[in-house]
């Protein structure tokens, strides 16, 4: 493991944003970013007609063991060298230096410091079949309209998930998608398509089983 005192130091401030842009918020440990990430964020940025997404790197996930999860600094290079170089997607860590624990934090102050800004939250479906075990759900599911992107698996048990069904009637037509950003929360819309069936657990678990084969 990586000495954390070398670890790149949290970015203070989330990336600069403009009045009236369309800016997809996509959080998570991304421990380690693969390919099933960035084609939710890629799905979001096309459907939605978004101009950027913004990768929030947490700290960590409080559902998670606590110190299972890499500093955020080398998750935050994992994920710039997964995304590249293009100005549609921007990679923080900003809420390590603020003390964000938790999604709801983030996004309220992003609406206070950002209010002429159409952000929308972006998840995995996956995501949402969890929602309700995260702090404040409701929350922050009325802080900005939300896009969830089909996940392997997922699907099912999203859309009968608690908060799905707490917030049936804000659902947004899938082929109204692109008016999302520009609606008030609370509003959500599940993105169907082409899946991409990577796994940050399978890959934790890949690379587990790659250190216990023994040497020849």
């Amino acid at each position: 493991m990586a000495d954390p005192r070398s670890d790149p130091a949290p970015a203070r401030n989330p990336p600069p944003a403009f009045a009236g842009a369309r800016i997809g918020l996509y959080g998570g440990s991304f421990n380690p970013p693969h390919a099933g990430h960035r084609h939710v964020a890629e799905t979001a940025l096309r459907r939605l007609g978004l101009q950027q997404v913004w990768w929030l790197v947490t700290p960590g996930n409080p559902l998670k063991v606590p110190g299972a999860t890499p500093p955020a600094g080398s998750r935050r290079t994992a994920v710039a060298g997964l995304v590249g170089g293009g100005a549609a997607m921007a990679v923080t860590d900003f809420e390590a230096a603020r003390g964000f624990r938790y999604s709801v934090q983030t996004l309220r102050f992003l609406a206070a410091r950002h209010p002429d800004v159409h952000f929308v939250w972006i998840m995995g479906a996956d995501s949402l079949a969890s929602l309700h075990r995260w702090r404040d759900w409701r929350q922050l599911m009325a802080c900005f309209p939300v896009a969830v992107v089909d996940r392997p698996g997922a699907t099912r048990a999203a859309l009968a998930a608690p908060a799905a069904r707490a917030f049936a009637r804000f659902r947004v037509p899938e082929q109204a998608a692109r008016t999302l950003p520009g609606r008030r929360a609370p509003a959500w819309c599940f993105l169907h398509g082409p899946l991409d069936a990577s796994s940050s657990s399978a890959l934790r678990a890949a690379a587990g089983r790659s250190l216990r084969v023994p040497l020849r």
